[in-house]
């Protein structure tokens, strides 16, 4: 069995994903601060964009995780298949 590429990002897009979440995240802010709106108004908006945000990193989070029961679930059902194989081919 060889083993299997695992992708892992370069330091630069972890550095150009950090720096793009800052400048979305201060723009998004500096919209809610200078809206032209009440208090409540500010704070509800305020309230959507962090759901938003934790909803985001939630999914992508189960994305990843069933991508990679997959990726294992395959794994197994190939070294079952070549041991199934082994077994027959050793036996004729």
């Amino acid at each position: 069995m060889t083993n299997a590429y695992i992708n892992k990002p370069s330091q630069a897009w972890n550095m150009f994903t950090y720096i793009q979440f800052i400048i979305a995240a201060s723009m998004m802010a500096g919209g809610i601060f200078f809206l032209e709106a009440s208090f409540s108004a500010k704070g509800f908006y305020a309230m959507a964009a962090l759901m938003l945000v934790s909803s985001t990193a939630g999914i992508t989070k189960t994305v990843r995780d069933v991508e990679e029961s997959e990726r294992l679930h395959n794994k197994i059902e190939d070294a079952q298949t070549e041991r199934l194989l082994a077994e027959t081919s050793s036996t004729t």
